[in-house]
């Protein structure tokens, strides 16, 4: 179902049309997610003590980059 839709003459015209504004769309959307998980994480992830929780989500996050082996040269093109 998802890849018909991915796949829908409508939506790849709209996206070779509209680069523009197919980037703004993406963009809003990764921002809609990053909201919802920063949201989650403000609820459940020590709720009580913000700044536990900002360390713990920091460390958290540059610890799974660093086992992953991501680094800046990744988002090069």
């Amino acid at each position: 179902m998802i890849k018909k839709i991915k796949e829908n003459p409508v939506i790849t015209n709209f996206k070779d049309k509209y680069p523009n504004a197919n980037a703004i769309i993406v963009v809003v959307a990764i921002i809609m997610f990053w909201r919802g998980v920063w949201g989650l994480l403000d609820i459940y992830l020590f709720p009580g003590s913000p700044a536990l929780s900002y360390l713990v989500s920091i460390t958290l996050g540059v610890l799974i980059l660093y086992l992953d082996g991501f680094s800046l040269d990744n988002l090069k093109r």
